[in-house]
């Protein structure tokens, strides 16, 4: 599958986080990811309290799915994040720069007042075009 980032668009800032300002692709097929929250294999909810571990989780999540539809974390064209807190940005883009590196798919992140589980402080989900 081909990807190709659209980072600076002419007359445009440079994005202000860990994210690409677009993403061109050639694909087929596409997975629609629901919002992964910080559940574990048990559905037990990981790093209470915490942001960035919640994150972290999310994103694992995320990728176990890719991963069983034949794609990768490098195919993910948009993610959305869900938090419940501004505090929650920093944190939340540390993560995602663990799991996107230097290409990240265009991203859109919103704060809002609450989650399924009040427990919950991030949700991610993602649209993956699939090689």
């Amino acid at each position: 599958m081909k990807r190709e980032i659209v980072s600076q668009p002419s007359g445009m800032a440079a994005p202000g986080g860990h994210y690409s300002h677009g993403v061109i692709v050639e694909a087929g097929r596409t997975l629609y990811v629901a919002g992964q929250v910080p559940l574990d294999e048990f559905g037990n909810v990981v790093s209470k309290g915490d942001a960035g571990g919640q994150a972290r989780q999310a994103l694992e999540n995320l990728r176990r799915v890719v991963e069983e539809a034949g794609g990768s974390l490098a195919d993910i064209a948009k993610t959305t994040v869900f938090v419940t807190s501004l505090d929650a940005r920093g944190p939340v883009g540390a993560a995602r720069k663990e799991f996107f590196g230097a290409d990240p798919p265009a991203n859109t992140f919103l704060v809002i007042s609450s989650l399924a589980d009040p427990e919950f402080l991030v949700e991610i989900e993602a649209i993956v075009p699939l090689p």
